[in-house]
């Protein structure tokens, strides 16, 4: 259902959520996003395009990386196998224990991502695979905390459901491909427990929010990728398929710098 929430709320149900939910979640998508690779994979969406194929953070090897969201660290284990000197931060210490168990180890930190536990300028790079943006109350202190942890000239890139699909119901088959609600609706999607006690909480933003957001935080927009449906993807994960993946964009990737 749809209905606002607080950003304590926000925090409080996706801390519940992740942790009740890592087991499964690891179960039935940790082979798409990499557990099954020897250095893990850096999976940007439910498309499958990896950043060894887009090549959207840039040369890593050596840089000092903040994966935000990582949830089980696969984009951190793929990067420590680059070369890079990931740390991988969560909200979820479920999420992180899945992480813990999987080679190669990488430093994990269980934080919020509107308060981040490091001192500024001290990353080159950071990232965020559908991790923590959309299941924050306000972004704004999100991309704050990243630009100031991020050095001069470092990359901020981070993928989202894109904001067409909220629009549509959440469904891969024909059922999904009829607008059924306004793009500028940003009510929260919710749900919630017996009590009334919000447990899933993910927040919309427009393109425009996002832009907004972004420039307010002092970070430039270098690209914006809506990554096509590749023939070779025949799964189906949620509302995304094949079918729909052909005709409306189902993730979108920001590519930001701070200056």
């Amino acid at each position: 259902m749809r209905s606002d929430v607080g950003k304590r709320d926000s925090v409080r149900a996706s801390r519940g959520w992740w942790d009740a939910e890592a087991d499964a979640y690891a179960a039935e998508h940790g082979l798409f996003l990499g557990d099954g690779r020897r250095d893990g994979a850096l999976v940007w969406g439910p498309e499958g395009w990896t950043e060894a194929e887009l090549g959207l953070l840039g040369p890593v090897a050596g840089r000092r990386v903040l994966e935000v969201g990582a949830g089980g660290a696969q984009g951190s284990r793929w990067l420590a196998g680059q070369g890079a000197q990931p740390v991988a931060l969560d909200l979820s210490l479920g999420m992180l224990r899945h992480a813990a168990g999987l080679d190669p180890v990488v430093p994990l930190v269980q934080a919020d991502a509107g308060e981040l536990p490091f001192r500024d300028a001290s990353f080159d790079l950071s990232l965020s695979a559908y991790g923590a943006v959309p299941f924050v109350a306000d972004v704004h202190d999100v991309f704050a905390e990243v630009a100031r942890v991020l050095r001069p000239g470092g990359r901020w890139v981070f993928s989202v459901t894109h904001p067409v699909r909220w629009a549509f119901p959440d469904a891969p088959g024909p059922e999904g491909l009829v607008a059924d609600r306004p793009y500028f609706d940003r009510t929260p999607y919710v749900e919630r427990d017996e009590d009334g006690r919000p447990t899933y909480v993910e927040h919309h933003r427009t393109v425009g929010d996002t832009v907004r957001a972004l420039v307010a935080a002092g970070l430039q927009v270098v690209d914006l990728v809506e990554p096509e449906w590749p023939d070779r993807n025949d799964e189906t994960w949620g509302g995304w398929s094949p079918l729909r993946g052909a005709i409306i964009p189902g993730t979108a990737i920001w590519v930001t710098r701070r200056p």
